[in-house]
């Protein structure tokens, strides 16, 4: 029997105070499950979610953690298991992005995309897979982009850094899918979200929408539809892909 419900399981969505986690976080309470919604520094954004969830009868709490450190990462994941349970349904959904020339790219700058944006997914599938490795059964959803599938100018670092998520992906789906855990990634294309909004001006977003055969930008409930699907028993046989979300911009 297909079952598209998340009733009875605990999701993570790491980045999740707004924009793509916040739409991926209210979907996946209204499926069924109780959500952490992670941020690292959006409190009060994070916070009001969490009341917006609970207002409609859904457990949710928010939970700080910076998912490039792995004691942050540790703390986070013991904060969820008393006030929820165990993970068994993880987004990796934490980004930052940056458009630079690699010449005028520090390390610092490097360091910060990676460690959010690859080293984030690694360690909190790390701390998540003992517990979905016992229950033989586990969903993880990675959220790359299509620039990490296609490259972008002055997006070098962070079309490398979504690049080596989806070979990440693909590998760790291969090493845990014989004990019943699917891992599979998602690639928005241009998603109309506070990050878009503070990187292009209007006339660049609308000649993005443009260049979309739909002819508009993502919304982040685009996005979360297909994600909550892949966090489902629907999805059993579907493991180790990464699907475009972009409106045809990749055909």
């Amino acid at each position: 029997m297909v079952d598209g419900s998340l009733q009875n399981k605990v999701c993570l969505v790491t980045g999740a105070s707004r924009g793509i986690g916040a739409a991926i976080a209210r979907a996946a309470a209204v499926a069924g499950a109780a959500v952490a919604v992670n941020y690292r520094s959006s409190r009060r954004q994070a916070e009001l979610l969490v009341e917006e969830l609970r207002d409609l009868g859904h457990q949710a709490i928010a939970v700080q953690a910076d998912v490039g450190s792995s004691y942050d990462v540790a703390k986070m994941y013991t904060t969820i298991e008393r006030e929820l349970g165990p993970v068994s349904l993880l987004v990796n959904n934490a980004g930052v992005s940056l458009r630079e020339l690699v010449t005028h790219t520090s390390d610092e700058q490097w360091e910060l995309v990676m460690n959010t944006n690859l080293k984030g997914p690694f360690l909190c599938c790390r701390q998540a897979l003992p517990n979905m490795i016992r229950n033989r059964w586990g969903r993880i959803v990675n959220i790359v982009s299509i620039w990490g599938l296609l490259g972008a100018s002055c997006e070098s670092v962070y079309a490398a850094s979504k690049g080596g998520l989806v070979l990440f992906t693909k590998s760790l789906a291969k090493e845990v899918g014989p004990s019943g855990i699917t891992v599979n990634a998602l690639a928005p294309g241009p998603v109309e979200t506070d990050m878009l909004a503070e990187e292009l001006t209007g006339p660049e977003l609308q000649d993005l929408a443009e260049q979309i055969p739909v002819g508009r930008l993502g919304s982040p409930e685009d996005v979360a539809a297909i994600c909550v699907f892949l966090l489902s028993s629907a999805a059993n046989y579907i493991n180790g892909q990464v699907i475009p979300v972009d409106g045809g911009w990749t055909a």
